[in-house]
């Protein structure tokens, strides 16, 4: 099999890296090499930047309108090319093909909304704030913007960021994850096709030298992240020390709260999809299930059952539920994490180590698969609880009331998702109400805003002020700028305008 080069994408073409230094892309089904990631130095860094900088002022004179036209354009082919992009993520990431298919309709959704920007770059406008003065704002574009991105959502998450910001008259910098870079170029392409300047949109393949070459250029204004918390913090503080704005979206630790009187086969199968879809690798997974009074043992054998059940192939077949994990390394952290939890006393009820890869296809032996992994009767105080997983781990805490559901999620550094399943609408609003997380569902497993709402979480989970896409979106990719105007005296007086003459 040929292995692909994956190189940048600055000032309207494809570049190859000259840095000398590559990454493996693995495809995770198989194990197998597909293709070598470039990984750009910092002169690679500054040519794009210095790429972008010049495309600024004519792209931020384009109208409002035109931008959007030419957004809608690469909507039109974004439609047109969705199972193609969906494809390449399955093939990179490994999430199965239906889930690849979702997360490039979410990604369009983003695209939708950004291209409404001429109503949402109105201003306001107050006449005679005082005697024959008028005061007005408006929003102009920041300049040269980045987005850093992770490998769990290569064609959504990118979408959170450059529509928004190239419809506001920036000029965007992405720097995807090297474990999946394809799905950056490809769209790239079809930004080009839809019309849009060269150098207005650029991809820089790399690692760390690209990332702080980024928040070290002084020509980069705004920096968009989503990642580990750890890394979110580097960011935020990094980039705000440089004098950019900075949004990073850090990890997360979701919780379902399950209670006495919710719908059980629901509640399943929420848990079943939120906890083991994209195999659990997304900021948004429930990876705690807290059960509250006997809830517990009437749940329990559903949850054994399903766990158990679940189709796990390479994600090309359309009947997968869930696909392999991303890398060898990401399957090894995970597994750490499952073999702690049973030395700390948690009890596994269903053990994904023992799943082989033959059993997902043909090829498969070498790949980085594991199973559904179910524990119960966790503690706060045990690792699998208070850390991170990023894969299809779950754990179920035993809660004896409502109120000490609440204080558990509440207690816990992290505050991105959470979920509450329950007939009782008094329980929905306390919960929605006392709840310390940025995004909440009721009876909902997964709730990630709609594309005009936005997209962030709380404490830990959040560095910066605003959130991701939405008209906060809007409000991070521009600034505000106020004017006030007093009009020539006689002009009050009822005078006439009068062309000047020339003598």
């Amino acid at each position: 099999m040929s292995i692909a080069n994956i190189d940048h994408y600055i000032a309207g073409k494809v570049v190859a890296g000259t840095s000398g230094r590559h990454q493996d892309v693995f495809n995770p089904a198989t194990g197998a090499v597909s293709g070598k990631t470039a990984l750009a130095s910092t002169a690679e860094v500054d040519k794009a930047v210095a790429v972008a900088q010049a495309a600024f002022p004519a792209w931020a004179g384009t109208s409002p309108l035109r931008r959007a036209r030419i957004l809608f354009k690469f909507l039109e082919l974004m439609n047109q090319h969705r199972d193609d992009l969906a494809r390449l993520i399955t093939a990179e990431h490994g999430k199965v093909f239906t889930d690849a298919q979702g997360e490039v309709t979410r990604g369009i959704e983003i695209l939708e909304f950004a291209t409404g920007i001429p109503q949402l770059l109105k201003g306001d406008y107050t006449e005679q704030v005082s005697t024959g003065m008028d005061n007005w704002t408006m929003r102009q574009p920041l300049g040269v913007v980045a987005g850093i991105t992770p490998f769990n959502f290569p064609v959504m998450v990118p979408m959170w960021m450059f529509p928004v910001a190239l419809a506001a008259g920036n000029t965007f910098i992405l720097k995807p994850s090297p474990i999946d870079p394809s799905p950056s170029l490809f769209m790239a392409d079809l930004l080009k096709k839809a019309g849009l300047p060269d150098g207005v949109f650029n991809v820089v393949q790399g690692d760390k030298e690209a990332v702080d070459a980024l928040l070290a250029h002084h020509d980069v204004k705004a920096v968009s992240f989503v990642g580990s918390t750890p890394i979110a913090n580097y960011i935020y503080e990094t980039g705000a020390r440089n004098g950019k704005r900075v949004q990073a979206l850090g990890g997360a630790k979701n919780h379902m709260v399950v209670m006495p009187d919710a719908d059980l086969d629901q509640a399943v199968d929420g848990l079943i999809g939120a906890a083991y879809g994209s195999a659990g690798e997304r900021c948004m997974a429930i990876s705690v299930a807290v059960l509250v009074g006997d809830v517990a043992d009437k749940i329990m054998p559903k949850l054994i059952e399903r766990t158990q059940a679940l189709k796990i192939k390479n994600g090309m077949e359309l009947d997968a539920e869930m696909g392999p994990i991303v890398t060898g390394i990401a399957h090894q952290r995970i597994t750490g994490y499952i073999e702690h939890g049973a030395r700390e006393g948690a009890k596994l009820l269903v053990d994904g180590r023992t799943f082989k890869g033959k059993s997902a296809g043909a090829g498969c032996d070498n790949g980085f698969w594991l199973g559904g992994t179910l524990f119960d009767h966790v503690t706060p105080e045990m690792k699998i609880y208070k850390e991170e997983i990023f894969g299809p781990v779950l754990a179920c805490v035993r809660v004896p009331d409502f109120a000490t559901a609440v204080k558990l999620v509440n207690d816990h550094e992290f505050g991105n998702g959470v979920a509450c399943y329950t007939r009782d609408g008094h329980v929905a609003r306390e919960f929605s109400h006392r709840i310390q997380v940025g995004m909440v569902g009721i009876n909902v497993p997964i709730p990630v805003p709609m594309a005009w709402h936005g997209f962030g979480g709380w404490k830990r989970s959040l560095f910066g002020d605003m959130h991701a896409y939405g008209e906060e979106g809007v409000r991070f990719y521009t600034k505000q700028k106020s004017v006030m105007q007093r009009w020539p005296e006689s002009i009050g007086k009822g005078a006439e305008f009068a062309m000047p003459t020339s003598k």
